[in-house]
């Protein structure tokens, strides 16, 4: 086990947060049971994407045991042994690929093998994380505490796949990791420059264009090192559903990246169809509102930088974030169920130059004790 398993189990109630009390209840070793789970919809009990996560997690470990009682409205999960190695798993069309991807992004370095993970299904949706944004928001995370090269760590769009119709293939590559290193994250320097990527798959390559015309002439306001380069993917590579997005990364003089990600509906979904030149105006403009919310690491990262720091050495950890999500205060909660460890929060003072100069939104400076988690399971080399 990558931790010794506590008797005690995590009980909990609807199925909010649903991912976030699998992944826990995996590294710290508690069966989590779940009640009334949409006990009181027209159509109550786990649904198609949240029984297919739960394949994938069995897939993903030795011995865990799952519980659904008749109407799926009790879900008890006994968690086994990450184990890793080359698996594949096709994934809901309801979901995007992001809705998978990103709790494995968290599991993957505590396996007993190195994670060789091929998901078929939707790459971008309107509801998940892109592939794309996984990529250059949480990725750039696991580096930093794994201390990992590029060639190491890969995530990697073999083929397009735009809701509903899906037919994407994404390869996920990790090595694991023993333990985790204390990390103090504070400085999260200024923006130097910005890249992108505007797909279309199976609709006129000139959809990508119009998005990247809209994107630029946002973000040229800001500051003039700004690329956005198109991907049009035909054929096969194209998936089984036309679509087009753009995905956008903002660099620090400190490494750090900020995302947005935007898509259009899909084929046949209710209301007007997706025009270029707005998606791309409100890719840009998302993105500049990560980057008035400042911090070390974008929204969609905030999560995964905080559990690593929860999961590091016995030892201090500290990071700067802008105000944190709904979500990341759900997860800070669940940590605290699963593994007793508690965030100091505090304010973060502007400098008079930063004041000034209004530059972005407050800041907060969070602080753990880390819990020494250790990977038993790691293969010796």
């Amino acid at each position: 086990m990558s931790q010794a398993k506590n008797s005690s189990a995590l009980s909990y109630e609807g199925c909010k947060n649903f991912r976030m009390r699998i992944v826990l209840s995996t590294l710290s070793g508690k069966v989590v049971k779940i009640r009334k789970f949409r006990g009181r919809n027209d159509d109550p009990g786990v649904d198609e994407s949240e029984a297919s996560f739960l394949r994938l997690m069995d897939k993903l470990t030795n011995g865990t045991r799952i519980e659904v009682n008749e109407t799926g409205t009790s879900v008890t999960y006994v968690p086994g042994l990450l184990a890793g190695g080359q698996l594949e798993h096709h994934c809901s069309k309801k979901r995007g690929v992001g809705y998978y991807l990103e709790p494995v992004l968290m599991l993957a370095p505590f396996c007993k093998k190195p994670l060789h993970l091929t998901l078929h299904g939707v790459t971008n949706s309107e509801v998940d994380p892109s592939v794309d944004q996984l990529k250059h928001s949480c990725l750039p995370v696991l580096r930093r505490y794994l201390l990992l090269a590029d060639e190491q760590l890969q995530l990697k769009i073999v083929r397009r796949g735009m809701a509903p119709g899906g037919g994407g293939q994404v390869l996920f590559s990790c090595p694991v990791q023993r333990t985790l290193r204390a990390t103090q994250w504070l400085d999260a320097g200024k923006v130097k420059r910005i890249r992108g990527v505007a797909h279309a798959a199976r609709v006129s390559p000139a959809m990508a264009g119009r998005m990247v015309d809209a994107a630029k002439a946002v973000l040229l306001r800001l500051l003039p090192d700004v690329y956005i380069y198109t991907d049009h993917y035909k054929g096969d590579a194209a998936g089984k559903s036309p679509g087009f997005g753009i995905s956008l990364v903002a660099e620090t003089t400190t490494g750090c990246t900020l995302t947005s990600d935007v898509t259009s509906r899909p084929q046949g979904s209710d209301g007007p169809p997706s025009v270029p030149e707005a998606l791309g105006t409100e890719a840009a403009e998302r993105l500049l509102d990560e980057i008035y919310r400042g911090g070390c690491v974008d929204s969609l990262a905030q999560s995964t930088m905080l559990l690593y720091m929860c999961l590091g050495q016995k030892d201090i950890s500290k990071v700067k974030l802008g105000q944190l999500t709904p979500y990341t205060i759900e997860f800070l909660r669940h940590v605290r169920d699963a593994f007793l460890t508690t965030f100091r929060i505090e304010n973060v003072l502007p400098t008079e130059e930063e004041e000034d100069l209004k530059l972005g939104g407050e800041k907060l400076t969070l602080t753990c004790l880390g819990a020494g988690f250790s990977n038993l399971s790691k293969t010796v080399s």
